[in-house]
């Protein structure tokens, strides 16, 4: 016997956000429409000495349907998942796997340099490397008596 959870919100929780991405964006504004969102990849964002590191799991994703755009400190990624299409009378029990758009934006340090990013994309895993700037050391001043 398998046990499965029952979530019997789902639907109402969905509905909950999209009513919240609908009032907390407005109707004017073309980078809300855009920026809606059929399912959320989870991200990992870790910092190193020398770049931040995101990792994104996106399982599934076809690479040539990311699209990863930086712009004022802004990184974007949104993509799109395909999945077979499900037929009724297929014999599906459950079906759990989303599909569809999907859409994250993060905000970048000062420290980032944005000229230098790299993306990767290996076994449903999305590594975006962001270098930190080469800082510039303090240089002491002597002084001069007069």
């Amino acid at each position: 016997m398998t046990l499965t959870r029952y979530e019997p919100w789902v639907l109402m929780n969905r509905l909950h956000r999209d009513l919240d991405r609908l009032f907390t964006h407005p109707a004017g504004n073309d980078d809300a429409q855009h920026a809606v969102a059929e399912w959320t990849p989870p991200v990992d964002i870790r910092e190193e000495e020398k770049q931040f590191l995101l990792q994104a799991d996106l399982p599934g994703v076809d690479p040539k349907n990311i699209e990863i755009t930086l712009e004022k400190g802004v990184l974007t990624i949104r993509g799109r998942r395909e999945l077979a299409t499900r037929d009724e009378k297929g014999g599906f029990r459950r079906v759990e796997r989303v599909s569809g758009e999907f859409f994250r934006r993060f905000s970048l340090p000062d420290t980032a340099d944005s000229q230098s990013v790299t993306a990767r994309f290996n076994a449903g895993v999305l590594e975006v490397a962001i270098p930190k700037q080469a800082q510039v050391r303090p240089r002491k001043i002597t002084i001069e008596a007069a």
